[in-house]
């Protein structure tokens, strides 16, 4: 399973604009008797404490650890947060939410943080302090280690960083970077005691469960942790079920050998929703669905080409077909509903006529393209196909080439003219940094100017949070009107669960603050 752009998610509203200073508070937090602030569950019930939850997902085989730094897999990413905290995590809007930090503040050039962290400890009762930050951050960020989050980190000095007190830290970054709680939240970002190594025989972090057994590949089970800074879980314990195939979670769910399964695709979900034996869980915006058009080679090098694209596609047929109608259509831009996204722009709507008259322009009239796509995601190869016949009414003929699920990712990466697409949620800030800057890593649509690098370090270097979102508005605009990224849908994440499972969160997306999280869950 690809899941390479899932790096995390986020909610709106603690940068403090007014005064230009970014300083973050935590505004109470939900215990354990009241994860939703109002003393009953999403269905008006009194949550209960006590039972085993068993949840399956897919996993990594024999080859799996505990290691929080190598989280790579949902299973990996839900295991890890139920054990570890971050300093902060992404909202439902992928705005950075506070865990053990507290407090960020910058200097007055953005280039300085101050991180004051809350009053937590670890599961051996030991607090969690500056050092154990330092060193968690330094560990990622080894050249001779791969960590996930290692990216992510670039932009931290961690040479010159270091712990003010016993519970803040001064932060000193390579360049001004307003968006510096991301990378606080990024993805694989846990915070681990000082000097911890080992964690697959007994891992001890400062999440809500501890660990108490672990067979790689088969399943894990941690208990509650009563000291947990946010409130002690509902439940005595969680454990993690590895079941590869959608099938065998679906069975095992049906069996009543397990409560929660993860990711069920659109076919199973309407063929079991509104029975009773399965409730459904839908995690909306969470995996934008798009066709990647390379703009540094014909005939995608012609903007007038690339727009006739955009008014070719009939998105929500795309959406029916294509994802059986489990998800919303896109507007030709990343993170819908998400913070700083430009949802003041029109939607587009098929119009052949004007794409007819655009490739007539471009002289593109009898165009031939093809169009790579795999079987490497759901519904990959049923857009293709649906897009093939859209474009024949427009005069294109698209020939769809199936590669190998193996090698697509890096296939497509600099290979072909279009291309299936598709990603997880993370901040707008970040799908720019990653994917549309001159130097980005991961520049799929070969998106390369120089004038929008520089609104890019205008944006990061602009204290003024109305200001910035005012930069991240222009740069979307510009990529709404000649961009590479066709963005035709937004699908949901399906979740299934037993009928007596409550405090299922519904409106993150899938790696969000709020996806998998089994301290807020109960047994009705």
């Amino acid at each position: 399973m690809h899941q390479d752009p899932f790096p995390g998610l986020r909610r709106r509203g603690f940068l403090a604009a007014t005064t230009g200073v970014a300083a973050l508070t935590l505004v109470g937090c939900g215990g354990s008797d009241d994860p939703t602030g109002t003393g009953t569950d999403d269905k008006g019930a009194t949550p209960k404490r006590g039972g085993r939850l068993r949840a399956a997902f897919a996993g990594g085989g024999a080859s799996e650890t505990l290691d929080p730094h190598l989280a790579n897999l949902f299973a990996d990413v839900a295991r890890a947060k139920a054990l570890f905290d971050k300093l902060a995590d992404y909202g439902a809007d992928l705005s950075a939410q506070p865990r053990l930090a507290t407090q960020w503040e910058p200097n007055k050039t953005l280039d300085r943080w101050q991180v004051t962290l809350r009053e937590a400890t670890f599961h051996d009762g030991k607090p969690v302090t500056a050092a154990d930050v330092l060193y968690s951050y330094r560990r990622i960020a080894d050249p001779k280690q791969a960590f996930r989050a290692k990216a992510s980190l670039e932009p931290i000095d961690l040479d010159a960083s270091r712990a003010t007190g016993e519970r803040t830290v001064e932060f000193v970054l390579k360049r001004p970077t307003a968006e510096f709680p991301n990378i606080l939240a990024a993805f694989g970002a846990y915070i681990v005691p000082d000097k911890a190594t080992g964690f697959d025989d007994r891992p001890i972090g400062s999440g809500p469960f501890r660990f108490v057994s672990f067979a790689p590949g088969r399943s894990a089970v941690f208990r509650r942790y009563d000291d947990h800074w946010e409130g002690a879980p509902h439940l005595d314990e969680i454990e993690f079920v590895v079941a590869n195939e959608e099938s065998a979670r679906v069975n095992a769910l049906l069996g009543a050998q397990v409560e929660y399964a993860h990711e069920l695709n659109p076919t199973t979900a309407r063929a079991h929703e509104g029975k009773g034996q399965i409730e459904i869980v839908r995690l909306k915006g969470s995996a934008m669905q798009a066709f990647a058009m390379k703009t540094d080679r014909a005939p995608f090098d012609d903007k007038r080409v690339r727009e006739a694209f955009f008014l070719i596609a009939d998105r929500q047929e795309l959406i029916d077909g294509a994802l059986s109608g489990a998800g919303q259509i896109g507007n030709d831009l990343f993170g819908k509903g998400y913070e700083y996204y430009a949802d003041g722009l029109p939607q587009r709507a098929q119009d052949l006529d004007r794409a007819r008259a655009l490739l007539k322009q471009a002289g593109a009239e009898k165009l031939k393209v093809t169009l790579d796509t795999s079987p490497v995601a759901a519904g990959f190869t049923e857009a293709a196909s649906i897009f093939r016949d859209q474009a024949a009414k427009a005069g294109v003929t698209v020939d769809v080439k199936v590669g190998s699920k193996d090698s697509y990712w890096s296939d497509i990466l600099d290979g072909g003219t279009l291309c299936c697409y598709r990603s997880g949620a993370m901040p707008i800030e970040a799908h720019l940094s990653q994917r549309l800057l001159t130097d980005s890593t991961t520049n799929a649509t070969k998106w390369q100017h120089k004038d929008f690098d520089a609104l890019y370090q205008q944006a990061q270097s602009t204290r003024d949070q109305a200001g910035r979102a005012a930069l991240f508005e222009r740069m979307q605009r510009r990529l709404y009107a000649e961009g590479g990224f066709l963005v035709w849908g937004f699908a949901d994440w399906i979740i299934g669960t037993a009928p007596g499972v409550r405090g299922v969160e519904r409106e993150a997306p899938a790696n969000t603050l709020d996806w998998a999280r089994f301290d807020r869950v109960w047994l009705a």
